[in-house]
């Protein structure tokens, strides 16, 4: 079961790279929303960054630095920009940081990994200055999500949320982070203290149920995707994530008949999500309806060919179905992208 979290990519990241806020730190209150900088330039980078005009900020707060060197709201600016840079990269592509599906080629892996290390190092430089704010460290344990650092991720909102606990974005992307650490107990903590603040918060609700999945506690995670889906019942946008969800839990108590309409319908409110169409394949494969359950694989391989597991998955369908030598290439296709592979890692994907 995977926890689908769009632009959450596997990455290793090297203990020389951490963020090294000076201990002090630790102990000083900062705010959890980002205000207009005081100083009139700053302002007005920030102001760039609000219309999404990312480089021209960038530009602007590297040349204010440069007349500046020892403002920590500048390089903290900074590091901001850079990581809007990388939500900005994967909206190029369709992508949003929200529920989802990645596509494994969809972004140059190599540079926003440049680009995540590059907030961070701006951060670090602004807390050897100054002190940072709430807010500032949820971006930083945000950097350190995409690179699948959940340690220091885990770490860095844990600070923040001692300094604003009314901050429910900052305990739902901690109980995302508890869930990639397989710490179950915790992650639920975390997913109901953001749904104490914000009662309609669907992809908390989604967490706690895989949470609680992962505890092996299958009834109570029913009910709370069940809640997911009710919570969104009146919404205009539906996240397909507790459809999925709830339909993989049900495909592994083999209620195929049940999951079916639920995967449907993930696959209706988003037609571009890889793990949808997946879910949804298993599914008929599962009832044996073979041509949907290749058609789906097949939706789910042209969205993403470069997933190893879908090929797998296909060849399965297409030996199924007597068609033996696309059956054959497909397992080809899958052995080439699993050599390629670096070692498996837990929780989201």
């Amino acid at each position: 079961m995977r926890f689908a979290i769009v632009l959450i990519s596997i990455f290793s990241l090297s203990a020389n790279s951490c963020i090294a806020l000076p201990p002090e730190l630790r102990s000083q209150q900062g705010a959890s929303t980002l205000t207009l900088p005081s100083d009139p330039e700053l302002a007005k980078a920030r102001e760039l960054v609000e219309k999404s005009k990312f480089d021209e900020a960038e530009d602007a707060v590297l040349q204010y630095i440069a007349r500046h060197p020892q403002s920590p709201d500048g390089h903290f600016l900074l590091g901001l920009i850079y990581f809007r840079q990388v939500q900005s990269q994967a909206r190029s592509n369709g992508m949003y940081l929200a529920p989802g599906e990645l596509p494994s080629t969809a972004v140059d892996s190599g540079s926003r990994d440049a680009k995540v290390r590059a907030s961070l190092a701006a951060f670090t430089e602004g807390g050897k200055l100054g002190r940072p704010s709430a807010f500032d460290l949820k971006i930083v344990s945000l950097d350190y999500i995409l690179l699948a650092d959940y340690s220091s991720a885990d770490k860095w909102l844990t600070l923040a949320l001692e300094w604003d606990p009314s901050d429910a974005d900052s305990w739902y992307y901690l109980g995302r982070t508890k869930y990639s650490e397989n710490r179950f107990e915790e992650a639920i903590r975390a997913f109901q203290k953001c749904l104490d603040l914000r009662r309609l918060f669907v992809l908390a609700a989604d967490g706690l149920g895989l949470s609680q999945a992962g505890l092996g506690h299958t009834a109570d995670a029913i009910a709370s995707l069940q809640k997911a889906l009710s919570m969104q019942e009146n919404f205009a946008q539906k996240t397909p994530e507790p459809y999925i969800d709830l339909g993989d839990i049900l495909n592994q108590q083999a209620r195929f008949d049940d999951a079916l309409p639920l995967l449907q319908q993930a696959v209706t409110i988003a037609p571009r999500n890889v793990r949808a169409h997946e879910v949804l394949g298993k599914t008929y494969l599962n009832l044996n309806r073979l041509p949907e359950a290749q058609q789906e694989l097949e939706a789910a391989v042209s969205i993403d060919p470069g997933l190893p597991a879908l090929h797998y998955l296909l060849a399965q369908i297409c030996r199924k179905a007597g068609q033996l030598d696309k059956a054959k290439s497909e397992l080809e296709r899958f052995q080439s992208l699993k050599a390629k592979e670096g070692p498996p890692k837990s929780g989201m994907h």
